[in-house]
C-alpha cells in the first residue's frame, strides 16, 4: 500500500469552524489571542458573522486585541498581519442558536469543511485543522456521514478518482505521552465487533506504518489490544484474538512491520505511555472508538488531538466535541486546538 499524497503550493493551515452553536468559534478566537505565533498563516473557513459576534462577545475577556477580517482567498489571507483572524466565507450565513443541534448549523459546519477540504485537495493549503461539529446536526443538514472522517475520506477519495474503499483511513488520537489508532471508528458496538476482520486489521497496521514513516520518518512500534478481556484467554473469553487479530499480525510480520500483541486490553497502554518517555510501543493498535478513546481522553483531553491517517493532505482536529453545555459562555478552553495546530504545523 501507498499513501496518496498531494504537494502543498502554500503553507498556510485551514481551520474550520465547526458547529457554530458549539465552542469551536470561541476556542478559535481564543487561539489567535493566546499564540499569535502559531495563528500566524491560518485560515478560518466559516461564517464571518458568527465570528465577528463571538469576537465582540469575547474581547474584553482576551490578552490581546483581535480582528475579524474578511478575505475572498487563501492568498489574502496569508497576507494578513498578526493581529488580524482572517475568515473566508462559506456556504449561507444564519443566526443560530448558542446550544442547540440545528440543520442550519449543521449545513453551516459542512460548508466550512467542504471549502477547506478542497483548497487542500487544490494544493491551496498544507493542512486542515477541523473544528468539532455536532453529527447530528450534520444529519439534519442532509449530509450522509457520521463525521468528520468519512467526510474527508469520501471527498478525498472522489477527488483522486477512486472508490471510498480505495482510500482507507484511520483515525490516530494523541496525547502527552500516549498515541492509539483505531480499526474501527464511528458505528454501534455490535457492528465494530464485526468489524474486527483481518482486512481491517492488516489494512490498519499498514496505514499505521506507511503513516509514520511519512511523518516521523521511521517504522512504529506497535502493540495490538485484544477485543475480549484478558485478550481471549486462549478463547475461553471470546475467538476474535484467534481467528482474526493474531492471524493478522503474523501477516503483517511477515511484511516487516513491527507488530506485537494481543495484548489485554486493560494493559496493553502501558506499554506505549510514559512521563518518563520509558516505553516499548510507539502507538497502541486498539480494536474499536471507546477501547482507545477512553485512556486518551483520560490522560490528557485538554491537549489531545485527532489526526486522520491515509489522507493525502494533514488533517489535524481537537479531541473534544462541540460542548453544546458551555457554548457561549466564554469559558471553554483552547489548548486541544493549539495542539492540532501544532500537530498539523510540525508535519512534513
Amino acid at each position: 500500500m501507498s499513501l496518496h499524497t498531494l504537494k502543498p503550493r502554500s503553507q498556510t493551515v485551514a481551520i474550520t469552524m465547526g458547529d457554530p452553536a458549539g465552542i469551536g468559534p470561541e476556542i478559535i478566537i481564543k487561539a489567535f489571542a493566546l499564540s499569535p505565533e502559531l495563528t500566524q498563516g491560518c485560515c478560518v473557513f466559516g461564517d464571518v458573522s458568527t465570528l465577528q459576534n463571538q469576537l465582540t462577545q469575547l474581547a474584553p475577556l482576551l490578552p490581546r486585541h483581535v480582528e475579524c477580517v474578511s478575505v475572498s482567498n487563501v492568498v489574502q489571507a496569508g497576507q494578513s498581519l498578526a493581529h488580524q483572524l482572517p475568515v473566508i466565507q462559506c456556504g449561507e450565513s444564519h443566526l443560530i442558536a448558542m446550544g442547540q443541534v440545528s440543520a442550519q448549523a449543521g449545513a453551516m459546519a459542512a460548508a466550512a469543511i467542504r471549502s477547506a477540504t478542497q483548497a487542500a485537495l487544490m494544493g491551496e493549503v498544507a493542512a486542515v485543522v477541523t473544528a468539532p461539529l455536532n453529527k447530528k446536526a450534520l444529519q439534519l443538514s442532509g449530509e450522509a456521514f457520521p463525521g468528520h472522517t468519512e467526510m474527508l475520506q469520501s471527498l478525498a477519495a472522489e477527488h483522486l478518482g477512486l472508490p471510498v474503499s480505495g482510500l482507507p483511513v484511520r483515525m490516530m488520537l494523541s496525547c502527552p505521552g500516549l498515541r492509539v489508532v483505531l480499526v474501527s471508528i464511528h458505528m454501534p458496538l455490535r457492528e465494530a465487533i464485526e468489524a474486527v476482520t483481518l482486512e481491517n486489521l492488516l489494512q490498519t497496521f499498514q496505514v499505521t506504518h506507511d503513516s509514520w514513516l511519512k511523518f516521523y520518518g521511521y517504522a512504529p512500534r506497535m502493540s495490538v489490544a485484544g477485543l475480549n478481556p484478558h485478550a481471549g484467554e486462549e478463547g475461553l473469553f471470546g475467538e476474535e484474538e484467534i481467528r482474526f487479530i493474531s492471524p493478522a499480525i503474523e501477516q503483517a510480520q511477515a511484511l516487516g512491520l513491527n507488530v506485537r500483541g494481543p495484548y489485554p486490553p486493560d494493559t496493553v497502554f502501558m506499554h506505549a505511555h510514559s512521563q518518563q518517555g520509558q516505553k516499548d510501543t510507539d502507538v497502541v493498535v486498539a480494536m474499536y472508538h471507546d477501547q482507545g478513546l477512553i485512556p486518551v481522553k483520560f490522560l490528557g483531553l485538554e491537549e489531545g488531538v485527532n489526526q486522520t491517517l491515509g489522507l493525502p493532505f494533514v488533517r489535524t482536529s481537537p479531541d473534544h466535541g462541540t460542548a453544546f453545555d458551555i457554548a457561549g459562555k466564554g469559558i471553554a478552553d483552547p489548548r486541544s486546538l493549539l495542539a492540532a495546530l501544532k500537530a498539523a504545523k510540525a508535519q512534513p
